[in-house]
């Protein structure tokens, strides 16, 4: 039975190399030094994400449901892994989202809250680190 490929050395956390293909089939053998590829880097966590992303055809308030954690935690994940795959951080002339939006888990919550959220995983760390950042910004 075939194993995952693992992307990462388990030493030193550098990416692996493939570096032999092998056809079970007809014995051809290739070697060289090729990349796993973008979707490859990512760990099974990130992979069920994005399983769940495409089933979902991107809505976010369905894989809410499906993964059974809360909408803020979705989109920070989201964001994290768009982030892995090499897409980098969304700029702010790009975000669709009104601003309101993006500062909701601040919304009528102090610091502790905040934490208190993160720690029962209602937010992820991302969204955690914003809402504290805004209310850093509104207690000046």
């Amino acid at each position: 039975m075939p194993h995952d490929v693992i992307s990462t050395c388990p030493v030193c956390a550098s990416e692996l190399a493939v570096t032999r293909l092998h056809c079970g089939t007809c014995g051809t053998t290739l070697e060289g030094d090729f990349s796993v590829g973008r979707f490859g880097r990512l760990n099974r966590d990130q992979l069920a994400l994005l399983e769940s992303f495409l089933r979902s055809r991107g809505n976010l308030r369905e894989m809410e449901r499906e993964l059974g954690i809360s909408y803020p935690t979705v989109r920070g994940r989201v964001e994290a892994l768009v982030r892995a795959l090499g897409f980098g951080p969304r700029l702010e002339t790009d975000d669709t989202e009104e601003p309101a939006q993006a500062s909701e888990p601040a919304a009528g919550r102090s610091r502790a809250e905040v934490l208190e959220a993160l720690a029962r995983h209602e937010i992820s760390a991302e969204d955690a680190a914003v809402a504290i950042r805004a209310l850093g910004r509104t207690d000046r």
